[in-house]
């Protein structure tokens, strides 16, 4: 009996799939995604990949139809199918340049769901893949435990030693660049205000929301959701923060673990269920949310208006502010500044003005145009850290766009932020890369005469 026969007769098959198709399991990539792609061309300029390597297995259509040809049983799911299908930044640009909107990212994301179960990670992969995937990222205590043992590693002069001994190199160059640009570790948001079940306003209280912290967000950028809540509060916002969310799942979603990604979007569906906004300041994370109800589209359907109704809560800090007015700060930051535009904000949620006009509403503050701004940095949440040459790559183009003559790169999410900090420093520039919320904490901090900070100095 083939591997095909066993799963359609009592593996993990999805009964209802067409005889011919070569996705033997449920959850398969669906056919209306790619039912409006003409392969017309328009995605190709807008990609990355093919536009380093010049392949059309690379490209977005010459990945729709490798998804397709999967469905009729031309092609079966192998290492030959898997690897343009990885090589995928998942950046969604080429459904912005689409004139039918053809969901690429979505089909990406649910072809590697069928890859993962056909072809399971296995060896040191498979490993480090368990012990990050499902044995970090899900735990909060756990993350707590690494914020620990980073402030520890940074602060006991044991990451001085290491790099002085250059004990650092015998790490892939890849993670040595990471090592190089690793932020000052702070204790995370949750655990300071895990006492409290509101933060309120400073003055009158406007509105209640509720704050998704992030899983690496608030073990490495805590000051940044340190920096979320201060701006919250600050224009009247009471702030919750519900303890029994977890990490987003975009991560595991993006490397085919799906099961994974169900079981987290559930837990934060129900963390955040008496939520009216939940807001979130990493691209990633928020568009991931947005899309809880794909992943409930086959499986577990009475999930997927929950999820459906979820999304609905959902927004980016920068829109959030924009949309409900925020109080224009008074002190000056005299910084040019240039923006990136994270590719799950611009092309993922279609938010590119707002962060824009929170940057020219700091009094102080030139804006420097971008080349190509909404192109991807090459993070694509780990795929710097999976495909560390084609990141690269992707890297070294960006940064040929970024302006040379500005102080500042502003953006929204944080796997951009440690990207575009390794161009700085690989490239010898000298700009502070920050986040969009961070600058406009910062005039508040210096209209209160709250000093410390060295980005107006």
């Amino acid at each position: 009996m083939s591997l095909r026969e066993k799963d359609l007769g009592k593996g993990p098959a999805c009964t209802t799939m067409k005889s011919l198709s070569n996705y033997l399991w449920s959850d398969h990539p669906d056919e209306k995604k790619w039912a409006d792609c003409t392969h017309c061309g328009m995605c190709l300029e807008s990609c990355p990949t093919y536009e380093l390597t010049g392949q059309e297995q690379h490209s977005p259509r010459g990945r729709v139809h490798l998804i397709k040809s999967v469905a009729e049983g031309k092609l079966e799911v192998n290492s030959h199918f898997m690897e343009p299908v990885f090589a995928c930044l998942d950046c969604r640009a080429c459904t912005t340049a689409c004139p039918a909107n053809v969901d690429v990212g979505g089909l990406i994301e649910e072809a590697r769901g069928q890859i993962r179960q056909a072809m399971p990670l296995k060896g040191w992969k498979g490993a480090v893949s368990k012990v990050f995937l499902q044995g970090l990222f899900p735990h909060q205590n756990r993350l707590n435990s690494l914020g620990s043992f980073l402030r520890f590693y940074q602060k006991s002069g044991m990451q001085k030693v290491i790099r002085k001994s250059k004990l650092i190199n015998i790490m892939p160059q890849h993670l040595v660049e990471m090592e190089a640009i690793m932020p000052e570790i702070q204790p995370s948001v949750r655990q300071k205000y895990k006492n409290e079940n509101v933060i309120k306003a400073k003055g009158k209280t406007k509105n209640e929301v509720a704050f998704l912290t992030g899983c690496v967000m608030d073990v490495m950028f805590s000051d940044i959701n340190d920096s979320t809540i201060n701006v919250l509060t600050r224009n009247g916002n009471d702030v919750s923060i519900p303890q029994n969310q977890t990490c987003c799942g975009a991560l595991h979603v993006h490397a085919g673990d799906r099961d994974t990604g169900r079981k987290l979007a559930k837990q934060n569906i129900e963390a955040f269920s008496g939520a009216e906004k939940v807001i979130v300041n990493a691209a990633g994370c928020g568009c991931m949310l947005k899309e809880y109800a794909e992943l409930f589209r086959e499986e577990e359907p009475e999930w997927h208006e929950k999820a459906l109704l979820f999304s609905t809560k959902v927004e980016d800090i920068s829109k959030y502010l924009h949309d409900t007015g925020f109080e224009k700060p008074k002190a000056t930051i005299n910084k040019r500044v240039t923006y990136h535009d994270a590719c799950h904000l611009a092309h993922g949620q279609g938010v590119r003005n707002e962060p824009r006009d929170i940057l020219l509403a700091i009094p102080g503050v030139e804006m420097v145009h971008m080349q190509n701004s909404d192109r991807c940095c090459g993070s694509a949440g780990i795929y710097n850290i999976t495909n560390p040459e084609m990141a690269g790559a992707v890297l070294e183009s960006k940064m040929e766009n970024v302006p040379e003559d500005v102080e500042m790169i502003s953006m929204g999410n944080p796997g951009c932020m440690l990207q575009m900090a390794i161009g700085v420093k690989k490239y010898g520039r000298n700009q502070k890369v920050v986040h969009t919320i961070q600058l406009l904490d910062w005039a508040y901090q210096k209209e209160d005469g709250i000093e410390g900070k060295d980005i107006w100095q």
